[in-house]
């Protein structure tokens, strides 16, 4: 069983490393952990992400046609303050926004705030705050 010293460990593509950096770390605030050749290992809020180099499509995809589902990641934040937080950091600092911050499931018990952004390579980032903290899992 996880324990709350441990780490999740998730890899995604990063097409270019310098970007992804300043992304997640000059954007996001996140620590970056270690840098190679092929990747960059970033302390993201609490959990390890790797970005490995990865060829870009040959044709970018726009930002607004960009699927949600299934594959996307993120964090849920436990604290309304922590989620207001990062959502402010987003907009003064001009992250691309996939989705502004939005109510889903209203009406019922798992309702929750969410807003999507998107990094440099595509990877779509979730973040949520559920009202009753039951229904984070």
């Amino acid at each position: 069983m996880r324990e709350s010293r441990d780490v999740f460990h998730l890899a995604v593509p990063a097409y270019d490393l310098d970007d992804t950096v300043a992304f997640y770390v000059a954007q996001l605030g996140c620590k970056l952990a270690r840098r190679y050749d092929d990747r960059v290992t970033l302390d993201f809020f609490g959990d390890q992400l790797v970005c490995h180099l990865s060829p870009a499509p040959e044709e970018a995809v726009p930002l607004s046609e960009l699927p949600m589902y299934p594959r996307h990641f993120g964090v849920t934040f436990r604290e309304q303050a922590d989620f207001d937080a990062l959502y402010q950091l987003c907009q003064q600092r001009d992250v691309n926004f996939h989705s502004d911050v939005n109510l889903r499931f209203e009406g019922r018990v798992e309702v929750h705030r969410t807003f999507v952004i998107c990094d440099p390579s595509s990877n779509l980032l979730e973040f949520k705050y559920y009202f009753d903290h039951r229904m984070m899992y």
